[in-house]
């Protein structure tokens, strides 16, 4: 009586299967290659909805600690979303207000006071020297230029361009819209996608997890609000220097100030930069007062206005401060680095509540 041979293991079997159908694995291979490859395409080409839902997001969350404040008075959920989000409509319309019309003027005051400005350049010492310089040709590139800037045939050649900007405005204000649209949804049925994402964990996780979550979207929605208030004062003190010190554009440098100094870490310095070069083209000993003074105002905000409006918001360490945003902005450019401190503190908040338990109870 004859031993029976041993029946082989399973990834024999497997691999015996595989070489024995050699085209039909190699098809369902490729075929699951391609399939791949076509969902990496379909997120690569999605990525500007993920953007505005990744905005729109953040924005609720901001805005979601002024419609709790409304609801602790006694005003209902749906009421306290109107009236934060009419605020923010008028404030909205407001900064536009002051913007395009400060843009419109100083564009057509330019193209009016072309003829005057080279009039005036023609009279200074550099225009003499250019002149003994390199002869007649300084006259005749002026009268080009002049004559290229009136010239209707050429405004039309400009079209093209300007036409371009209008639709790269156009199109920001209808991703602006959009992300409005989406922080409202998002906004008003946040308390049901909370409760919905717990749901998808088992039982015995949803306490825990409803407690992080609490945690995290607070920290993120006073987060977002802090960076706000932050940016009102860099814009409030950039109008008062400006005003004092007679510098031109005191509101439109205003609203300047406050979308760039809501860029994290580097936003203020790089705003006391521009505001000290645009201040330096109408008085250098103004502009040196400004960058003075607006320098002083960055060390106040650092050790005084700072810990005051983020000390119930948020607790990172600086230097994973500094690592997250390098890396969220290298990542995703000006999201990644509005939301890299939120999303580091929330990697924070996990492992000291989470991973650290876990592994102090495996002594």
């Amino acid at each position: 009586m004859t031993a029976s041979s041993p029946e082989p293991d399973a990834p024999s079997r497997t691999i015996g299967t595989a070489l024995q159908r050699p085209f039909a694995v190699g098809f369902f291979l490729t075929l699951g290659a391609l399939a791949a490859i076509a969902l990496g395409m379909a997120i690569s080409d999605l990525v500007t909805i993920w953007i505005y839902i990744a905005f729109a997001l953040f924005a609720a969350l901001g805005l979601d600690p002024l419609v709790r404040r409304l609801e602790r008075r006694g005003v209902g959920r749906a009421w306290a979303i109107v009236i934060v989000y009419f605020a923010f409509a008028i404030l909205l319309v407001g900064v536009l207000w002051l913007v395009i019309p400060t843009v419109v003027e100083q564009v057509s005051q330019f193209i009016r006071d072309l003829p005057d400005m080279i009039a005036a350049f023609q009279r200074t010492e550099v225009y003499l020297w250019l002149r003994e310089q390199f002869g007649d040709q300084v006259p005749a590139l002026l009268g080009d230029v002049q004559k290229f800037l009136t010239d209707p045939s050429n405004i039309a050649a400009i079209g093209g361009g300007v036409l371009q900007i209008g639709i790269s405005i156009g199109t920001t204000l209808s991703g602006l819209i959009i992300i409005i649209v989406l922080s409202l949804y998002f906004l008003a049925t946040l308390p049901q996608m909370k409760q919905a994402f717990y749901r998808l964990l088992p039982a015995r996780n949803r306490a825990l997890s409803a407690e992080l979550t609490e945690e995290i979207t607070s920290s993120v929605g006073g987060y977002l609000s802090g960076m706000v208030v932050l940016a009102f004062f860099n814009a409030l003190v950039t109008f008062i220097l400006y005003s004092v010190l007679g510098l031109p554009f005191p509101l439109l440098l205003a609203v300047v100030s406050f979308c760039i100094t809501i860029i994290p870490l580097v936003g203020t310095v790089l705003f006391w930069g521009i505001g000290s070069v645009v201040a330096l083209f109408a008085s250098p000993l103004s502009a040196l007062v400004f960058a003075a003074a607006y320098l002083v105002y960055m060390q106040l905000e650092a050790y005084v206005l700072t810990p005051r409006v983020m000390n119930k918001t948020i607790s990172v360490p600086g230097s994973l401060v500094v690592i997250g945003a390098l890396v969220g902005g290298t990542l995703m450019g000006l999201l990644g680095a509005l939301v890299a401190i939120p999303v580091t503190a929330s990697i924070l908040l996990i492992i000291k509540k989470v991973v650290i338990p876990r592994q102090d109870a495996k002594a």
